[in-house]
């Protein structure tokens, strides 16, 4: 009992990005810069789907809960890293360590959701787009965006909630610049391999089912674009699908190496690569990628841009 008592108490140290690498205020200006980045493009992309009736689309309505999302889980990490970096104080409490840990995993998950959700819509409109408008309808695409929110915070509830449960001892020293769970279960002073395996077996369900059906709705998709007789047609269908899989190929990476192998074979510097790629940098591309891709997205910014000059 008081070695729990002592685990609720103190709070947890985050040693940041790298420690001991030498020029890393050179990394967190850059970071920096791609978290403004990510606000801006994010921010933009949900103002244009929100004022253009061209984009009011289920496509366009599922890609601006990806850009809040993407907002959202940017802004859950680097602000509390710059501040510590910044001020010198590196101190998290086991309530604020909680939270991190719930908002990160919620939007993680909440976006593999999403992601595959956005599959499934490309799938119904390339294979079969007289029916499109029956099967995505508003009601449909307003159960997918809650379906993913209400999915990634129940999950992200109970592995939160049953990670910190265990008391920890010894040091209080997280070697990462965000609290995140294999990270907090390196300081558990009890045997936690059968939670390990749980946690595996939940990244088969979140990232690798999904990822089967993605890969499955595309094998479908680019047999259905095969056969379509119009080139601009098959064009137009191939740049979509192809962002699309740029964005799944950004985020199922990093996040499968993460948390689909054993924490013995967890090595700090590469998780603070592969969660800088999935959770800082992969926001930034998302709605970069959409929009430098897609011609009724920058038709919508052309039209902004001259509303807002004249």
């Amino acid at each position: 009992m008081e070695k729990r008592n002592e685990s609720l108490n103190v709070d947890f140290i985050l040693l940041g990005l790298f420690p001991g690498m030498k020029h890393v205020n050179i990394l967190v200006a850059g970071i920096l810069l791609i978290y403004i980045v990510a606000l801006a493009a994010n921010s933009i992309l949900i103002l244009l789907i929100w004022v253009d009736s061209h984009l009011h689309t289920p496509m366009y309505f599922l890609l601006s809960q990806l850009a809040l999302m993407d907002l959202t889980l940017i802004s859950s990490t680097v602000p509390k890293m710059a501040t510590d970096f910044f001020s010198g104080r590196r101190n998290i409490s086991l309530m604020a360590c909680g939270t991190q840990i719930f908002f990160f995993l919620t939007l993680g998950i909440a976006e593999c959701i999403l992601i595959t959700l956005m599959s499934y819509d490309r799938y119904v409109a390339i294979c079969n787009p007289l029916r499109y408008a029956l099967i995505m309808n508003q009601r449909v695409c307003l159960q997918m965006a809650a379906f993913s929110w209400a999915g990634g915070a129940l999950i992200s509830l109970v592995h939160t909630a049953y990670a910190l449960h265990f008391p920890t001892c010894g040091s209080r020293e997280i070697s990462h610049f965000l609290c995140e769970v294999m990270a907090i279960l390196k300081l558990v002073c009890e045997d936690i391999s059968a939670y390990e395996k749980a946690v595996v077996v939940t990244s088969i369900v979140v990232l690798f089912i999904p990822l089967s059906l993605i890969l499955s709705s595309y094998g479908l998709i680019f047999l259905a674009v095969l056969r379509m007789n119009s080139p601009e047609g098959r064009n137009k269908a191939l740049a979509t699908c192809s962002s699309h899989l740029t964005v799944v190929s950004l985020y199922f990476g990093p996040a499968m190496v993460v948390y689909m192998r054993p924490s013995s074979y967890h090595s700090p510097k590469l998780d603070h690569i592969l969660f800088m790629l999935g959770a800082i940098l992969t926001p930034m591309m998302n709605p970069l990628i959409y929009s430098l891709r897609n011609k009724e997205v920058v038709i919508a910014l052309k039209k902004v841009l001259e509303c807002s000059l004249t």
